[in-house]
């Protein structure tokens, strides 16, 4: 008998939860023909739901997760649609909740890593994090990292929680025309005509920037004289540097102001483009529930290097170079070596391209939904 699965879809334009929203639905309705499913997103966000088959449906809700109405609100508007489950695809979990629910758990950064927060904030915010996940019938945890940090921190037993590995999107592999003239016409938007390593992703204290800018700065002066790389740029796109003085600061006392650029989001298109064109691509951060930007990076057949700490080598296996994110002369050695080791590069990606071709999202939503049946069958 077919079972009614809803999914909380009303974060889907998210930098990241978005991708993990809409890639898991489409994959999901590629698979499943059988169970029905309700998609509840806000008013603006109906249409990015379209092509799904007939089994899929959605279902409007107004109020955002970040109003503390919604804790109440959000689970009688759910009982209204009289689910057999409800996926909540991140850990926010309203405190009155319907069972039976699914929670997918990204990383614990706000935990770890929050800064300026109150401790009465702080212990509001774990409690409700912690309760979310204790009295879900099943955590989907991203990693093995995640998995083991959901374990000891919120004290959920391991036989509830289940790892599910993210994805890169499958357009990543679809590679565009290298120096064609669509690439060209991106570059020259922006006015790329430098060799240059990329960072893609938020500027959050975790995320490592300021040593990546030191770093950057170090190598920089190495290759000085180089005949390739002495005009070599760190191009970052992600958020805009206007929010984080560390970042400002890093970029001013290493005097590069002139030779890196924030770029701030940008469309897909130009992301796989800067990825493709890309000397190499950094990523040191410190702390990563699944890290799905040096997979992307190696989708598009460029080199990582990324950090030996939480879940990155768990992610990049063997095609990565793995430094310490708390040293900038070992991440600036990482670089290095990934642009003048002819060929330790041409090793890097062809590993990085099977590395990333192991990740799918065909397998995931096949995963995910052997978690749903198996919590509706128990329920």
């Amino acid at each position: 008998m077919p079972s009614h699965i809803v999914i909380d879809a009303r974060r889907i334009r998210d930098f990241g939860i978005g991708t993990y929203i809409r890639s898991l639905v489409h994959a999901l309705g590629g698979i499943d023909r059988d169970n029905q499913y309700t998609l509840v997103t806000g008013p603006a966000e109906v249409s990015m739901l379209a092509g799904l088959p007939e089994n899929f449906r959605s279902a409007v809700c107004a109020r955002s997760d970040h109003s503390a109405l919604d804790h109440a609100a959000f689970p009688l508007f759910l009982r209204g649609l009289s689910p057999d489950l409800v996926h909540i695809p991140l850990a926010r979990v309203p405190l009155l909740m319907i069972k039976p629910y699914v929670v997918t758990i990204h990383d614990m950064a706000n935990l770890l890593f929050e800064e300026e927060t109150s401790n009465l904030r702080m212990q509001l915010r774990r409690f409700r994090f912690g309760r979310g996940l204790r009295r879900a019938a099943r955590v989907i945890a991203v990693s093995e990292s995640t998995k083991r940090d959901v374990e000891r921190q919120m004290g959920v037993p391991s036989s509830r929680i289940s790892r599910v590995y993210n994805a890169p999107d499958p357009a990543f592999f679809a590679r565009a025309d290298p120096g064609g003239q669509e690439q060209q016409l991106i570059l020259e938007r922006y006015q790329i005509e430098y060799p240059f390593i990329l960072y893609a992703g938020n500027i959050r204290r975790h995320k490592n920037v300021p040593r990546l800018v030191e770093a950057f700065a170090v190598v920089r002066e190495q290759l000085a004289a180089h005949p390739v790389y002495k005009d070599l740029r760190l191009v970052i796109i992600g958020d805009t540097i206007s929010q984080y003085p560390a970042v400002r600061q890093a970029v001013m006392k290493s005097r590069v102001e002139s030779v890196v650029r924030f770029l701030g989001f940008v469309p897909f298109e130009t992301l796989r483009c800067f990825y493709e064109s890309a000397a190499g691509f950094v990523f040191p951060s410190r702390y990563e529930g699944f890290g799905l930007p040096p997979l992307e990076a190696m989708a598009c057949g460029t080199p990582v290097v990324t950090s030996n700490v939480s879940s990155l080598p768990e992610v990049v296996g063997d095609a990565a170079i793995l430094v310490n994110p708390e040293n900038v002369f070992d991440i600036a050695r990482g670089i290095g070596d990934m642009l003048l080791d002819e060929e330790l590069r041409a090793r890097m990606i062809r590993r990085g391209r099977e590395q990333a071709a192991r990740f799918s999202w065909d397998w995931t939503a096949r995963q995910v939904l052997d978690i749903y049946e198996d919590v509706i069958g128990q329920s």
